[in-house]
């Protein structure tokens, strides 16, 4: 089966904070970038590869969380998968965080498939690796999630980690990625997600049983999908979830990379 798109990728709640990072252009695509402040690993990054809000400057919650892997030690970039096309904060209703039925999402979909998704993703990686990278961590939340596996299947990357993920095809894309891919891969799911059911975690957990490069998926009870970036913190389990999800992506690259 594949996991496709569900209501709650395109519902949530903005939160709150100023983004700390800059934009800058790696192969002529426009990134966020966030530096620690404190001494870092030159030669490692994290690419952070978003929701359908991607880095729009109203909805600044991938923002803030680019600058959170920062200040854990990360040197992180967010490419700008959507070319300045990513869904307008201002599709979300501020009083039910739910899509504006006016918005087209469908055609959104079709102008940003995976196929035209990933060179964009690919250049920016060349473009890291040209300027000394040697180790690349990718994070995908979402929509994030297809380009990640992507890059892991093709071994662009050291470590993966895949959050409440969308566009995963179970078991086809599972299988792929452990017998091609020796990228580590951490999955954090969630009690309620159509586009990553528990069936597909019971694939995830068998199928990555023995794989030799690591594999952990953790679980968030009281969340649904885009919790991690989207969800209500003023919900206790949803802050827990939150923060839990967060906290194992940067556990899992400081071990990983």
């Amino acid at each position: 089966m594949t996991g496709s798109h569900c209501e709650n990728c395109f519902k949530g709640v903005r939160h709150e904070g100023t983004p700390e990072g800059h934009l800058e252009q790696f192969a002529d695509v426009e990134c966020y970038v966030s530096v620690p402040g404190e001494e870092y690993a030159p030669n490692q990054v994290v690419l952070f590869l978003t929701d359908v809000f991607g880095s729009d400057l109203e909805l600044q919650n991938n923002k803030l969380l680019v600058d959170d892997f920062a200040r854990n030690g990360f040197y992180t970039v967010m490419p700008d998968m959507f070319e300045g096309d990513p869904v307008p904060a201002d599709a979300l209703d501020t009083v039910t965080h739910r899509l504006n039925p006016s918005f087209d999402r469908e055609r959104w979909f079709a102008a940003h498939s995976p196929e035209k998704v990933l060179p964009i993703v690919e250049r920016v990686v060349k473009a890291l690796q040209a300027r000394g990278i040697t180790k690349i961590a990718a994070t995908g939340y979402c929509f994030g999630a297809r380009p990640t596996f992507d890059l892991a299947m093709r071994n662009y990357i050291s470590a993966s980690a895949i959050t409440h993920p969308g566009r995963i095809a179970y078991p086809a894309d599972l299988e792929k990625y452990a017998s091609t891919s020796t990228a580590p891969l951490l999955i954090n799911s969630c009690e309620v997600d159509p586009a990553f059911p528990d069936e597909a975690c019971k694939m995830a957990d068998e199928i990555f049983l023995r794989f030799v490069s690591g594999y952990r998926r953790e679980w968030f009870a009281g969340c649904r999908h885009g919790f991690a970036v989207r969800g209500d913190i003023n919900d206790a389990k949803v802050k827990e979830g939150k923060e839990g999800a967060f906290r194992a992506c940067v556990e899992w690259f400081k071990e990983k990379l």
